[in-house]
C-alpha cells in the first residue's frame, strides 16, 4: 500500500493564531507502575477533526480519555503533565469534572444506551444540566439530535421504545444523539464507527464533517481511510509516544518519520 492510497477529504481554512481548544503538554499516563504514555504534547485545534492513529495499545484511547478526565474512572491509574480546555488546566483540583464532561462529551466504542426510552437516552444530558426550556425546546433536541446522528427515520415512530431495543449499529448512533444533545465544545469518539456498516458509517463521517463547523472534534479510529476522510489533523501514536503529527494530507503522503511511513504502508501496525 503507497501513501497515495489515501484521498484525504477538504481541508479546513485555518484559523490565524487561533489559541488550541485543548492543549496536552508532557502527558504521562501511568497504570499502576506500568507507563502507558510518554511526554505527550499535542495541541487540538478549534472547530476541526484530529484523528489519534496506531497500533492497538499505543495509548491513543489512553490520551481520548485523559481530555474528560475518563481515567479518573480506573483504579491506580495517574496522569501527569498539563492538559488544558481553553488554557484552563482540567486536572485543577478547583474543575468541576461533571461540568468538565458536559463541555468535553464523549461517544464510546462500544455502544452504551441506557435502560431508557429512545426519547430519554437524548433527553438525559439537555434535562439534567437544564438546557432545554420547555417540553417543545426538548422535543426540538432530541429530534435534531437524532437526525444529525443518521437515525431519526429509523425511530420517529419509536422514540417510547428502549433504546437497548436497538440493533449495535443504532444504539452506536442512539449514543452520537444523546452526545450531540448535551451541546459539548469538544466531542470525543473512541472507534465511533467499529459497529457501524458501510452506509451507517458513511452517514456518521457526514455527520462529523458537519460538527466540525460547530465543535472541536478527536477520533480515535483504527482505519486510516477514516483518518484520511474525516481529519484535518492526524497524530501517530506508537508505544505509548506521539511520534508524529501535522495536516492529515501531509501525514499521509509525505510524513516526515520513517515509522509513520511504515504503519501507513502496512509494514507495523
Amino acid at each position: 500500500m503507497t501513501t497515495e492510497a489515501f484521498a484525504t477529504g477538504p481541508a479546513a481554512a485555518p484559523t490565524p493564531n487561533a489559541p488550541p481548544k485543548m492543549q496536552g503538554e508532557k502527558v504521562c499516563v501511568f497504570y499502576g507502575d506500568k507507563q502507558a504514555l510518554f511526554d505527550v504534547d499535542l495541541k487540538i485545534e478549534p472547530f476541526s477533526v484530529t484523528s489519534l492513529i496506531g497500533p492497538s495499545g499505543c495509548g491513543k484511547s489512553t490520551f481520548l480519555r485523559s481530555l474528560n478526565r475518563m481515567n479518573d474512572t480506573i483504579d491506580g491509574c495517574r496522569v501527569a503533565g498539563r492538559i488544558s480546555l481553553d488554557d484552563d488546566d482540567i486536572y485543577d483540583p478547583s474543575i468541576d469534572v461533571v461540568e468538565l464532561r458536559a463541555r468535553v462529551g464523549m461517544v464510546f466504542q462500544k455502544p452504551n444506551p441506557f435502560p431508557k426510552s429512545i426519547y430519554e437516552n437524548v433527553a438525559y444530558g439537555p434535562r439534567i444540566h437544564g438546557i432545554a426550556r420547555n417540553k417543545a425546546d426538548m422535543d426540538e433536541i432530541v429530534h435534531s439530535s437524532l437526525r444529525r446522528a443518521g437515525l431519526w427515520n429509523e425511530v420517529k415512530d419509536r422514540l417510547t421504545e428502549p433504546g437497548t431495543g436497538l440493533s449495535g449499529g443504532q444504539q452506536q448512533r442512539l449514543c452520537i444523539a444523546r452526545a450531540i444533545a448535551t451541546r459539548p465544545e469538544v466531542l470525543l469518539m473512541d472507534e465511533p464507527c467499529s459497529a457501524l456498516d458501510p452506509i451507517a458509517t458513511a452517514v456518521i463521517e457526514e455527520l462529523i464533517d458537519e460538527l466540525r463547523e460547530n465543535f472541536t472534534i478527536v477520533i480515535v479510529t483504527h482505519s486510516m481511510q477514516q483518518a484520511a476522510r474525516v481529519s484535518q489533523k492526524t497524530a501517530f501514536f506508537h508505544l505509548g509516544k506521539l511520534i508524529e503529527e501535522g495536516r492529515t494530507e501531509d501525514i499521509f503522503t509525505n510524513p516526515r518519520n520513517k515509522q509513520t511511513q511504515d504503519y501507513i504502508t502496512g509494514r507495523i501496525g
